[in-house]
């Protein structure tokens, strides 16, 4: 699972039956750099499936491939990436080594 913010919108004028109800959202995935500075870097975009209705800027839970499409089951959707939650606030911390133990 990644983390990602929302950037965009797909506009869809025909759609698989079972897709009704949803929308496609364009998200820039967070690197752990990105998620220490609260800002997105450089990267591609993703094209998720969401039903949880994300609006623009939030910050949501990724899942992607086989995993995207196992809380359909079995009601098969044709989906690789899914918007598993809406995050309201994610905290980060660089890791450190603890002093006394072997890396």
């Amino acid at each position: 699972m990644r983390i990602g913010e929302v950037v965009g919108m797909v506009t869809l004028n025909r759609w698989h039956p079972s897709l009704q109800g949803a929308a496609f959202k364009i998200v820039v995935p967070l690197s752990l750099e990105d998620l220490l500075a609260g800002r997105p870097g450089p990267c591609e975009e993703v094209v998720v499936y969401d039903e949880l209705a994300a609006g623009l800027g939030n910050w949501i839970a990724i899942s992607e491939g086989r995993e995207a499409a196992q809380p359909f089951h079995p009601d098969v959707k044709p989906i690789d990436a899914y918007n598993a939650a809406i995050l309201d606030r994610v905290d980060v911390e660089p890791l450190v080594p603890i002093e006394g133990t072997y890396s």
